[in-house]
């Protein structure tokens, strides 16, 4: 077969470039210390490691998710912890407004620092995060939480949504929870209005105290209190006796009891977790009518302190006014503390998922990292000996190119 010389120069450069190009994707794979540096050098694990950089792409979000979420709730969490302080002062100084040896410069006293603590309550339900909204107003993050009119009223004025974030692929988590919930919907233990009758008992000086839930797992137990009301009707079989009927009936007999002899003690009559404070002394006769308020079921704790403050401030209070303000008043307020520390059990349940979350994430990332390595990674050892291969192939090339570039015909004249 005739070889020509147009051939063998062709082949001879051919093979140089093929060699060439070898030695030179081998030094880039040395320097860059990739196994892959096309898709197709490996299709399968060019594809896989496009997957599992999606993967790891969607980790790095999950992971900034995880990083505000625990930063959202751990400002709520120091918030309420804050509030809760506050509560507690407050309880502190409701207990102290409740001796009766108090006068009124010092209930002033205790009415003035009531009003600061409001203030300081105030501004914490109203509290913002870096971005400027409210973190307690639900969805509505640049609306204030809780607004106060020209009266002293305060009122809710965000809504009842809660802010939820994705951190897993499968798993979100709330970020906040609504002042709504927390400082509004709190039971009211003074929901119950009660009226005496004494038409029928002509001398009688019997008072009674604004009824209070003091056990709401009795109100709402087996048997409940009627949703209808009771009458607690003196007279029988003595003056100082008293039997329990629901409103509007006369059978049976809910509950009977007997008051002391010393009209100048208090009584305590108790039933089914509403407690009354009965003073003086009854002739027989008398009627108490308690009843349900449904529009007072829940109440504020701003609201809760406005009505203690407000029944201290004013100078014509009574002392059962005083008594039964306070007695209202320490009741909502631990209803108020109870609320509080739920919703901080809650935010710490959410915290310890966020933790549990997080260190799963990191797992996850370093198992990502560890298969994209052993695809993308260069083995060293294997690469620099082919390279030194390649050299070797590379330069005998160069050699044998020029021996045969030297043949020619003319020669052999």
């Amino acid at each position: 077969m005739r070889i020509s010389s147009i051939q063998a120069f062709n082949n001879g450069v051919q093979g140089l470039q093929r060699n060439y190009a070898d030695v030179t994707r081998t030094q880039q794979q040395i320097s860059t210390g990739n196994r892959i540096l096309t898709p197709a050098d490996d299709p399968v694990a060019s594809v896989r490691l496009l997957q599992l950089e999606q993967q790891q792409n969607v980790l790095s979000q999950y992971k900034s998710n995880l990083v505000a979420a625990d930063n959202s709730l751990t400002q709520e969490e120091v918030t309420l912890a804050s509030a809760h302080t506050i509560l507690q002062r407050l309880q502190e100084l409701t207990v102290r407004a409740g001796n009766g040896s108090l006068g009124e410069l010092e209930r002033q006293s205790i009415a003035a620092e009531l009003k600061e603590r409001e203030e300081e309550l105030f501004a914490l339900m109203n509290t913002r995060n870096a971005r400027g909204e409210y973190i307690f107003s639900g969805f509505q993050g640049k609306t204030q939480a809780f607004g106060r009119d020209d009266s002293g009223n305060y009122s809710y004025q965000g809504d009842e949504g809660q802010r939820r974030l994705q951190i897993g692929s499968s798993l979100d988590i709330p970020i906040s929870d609504n002042g709504k919930r927390i400082f509004e919907n709190i039971i009211n233990a003074d929901r119950l209005d009660r009226t005496l009758d004494v038409s029928a008992a002509p001398g009688s000086t019997l008072s009674v105290s604004a009824p209070l839930v003091q056990s709401e797992v009795a109100f709402t137990g087996n048997p409940p209190f009627p949703d209808a009301g009771i009458e607690i009707v003196f007279g029988n079989p003595d003056a100082q006796s008293y039997e329990i009927f629901e409103a509007g009936t006369t059978t049976p007999v809910l509950g009977s009891g007997q008051l002391d002899d010393d009209p100048d003690e208090a009584d305590q009559v108790t039933f089914r977790g509403v407690t009354l404070q009965v003073d003086g002394a009854a002739v027989g006769g008398e009627r108490v009518t308690v009843t349900l308020d449904p529009t007072r079921q829940k109440q504020g704790v701003l609201d809760t302190i406005v009505n203690l403050r407000r029944v201290l401030e004013n100078p014509a209070s009574t002392s059962s006014e005083i008594r039964d303000a306070v007695a209202a008043g320490m009741t909502n307020l631990d209803h108020a503390a109870v609320n509080i520390d739920s919703v901080r059990g809650e935010i710490g349940a959410r915290l310890n998922v966020i933790d549990t979350t997080l260190t799963d994430n990191e797992d996850v990332t370093l198992v990502n990292k560890s298969v994209q390595a052993d695809l993308r990674e260069l083995d060293y050892a294997e690469a620099l000996s082919r390279l030194s291969f390649q050299s070797i192939i590379l330069e005998a090339a160069q050699q044998s190119y020029v021996k045969i570039s030297s043949l020619n015909l003319f020669n052999k004249l």
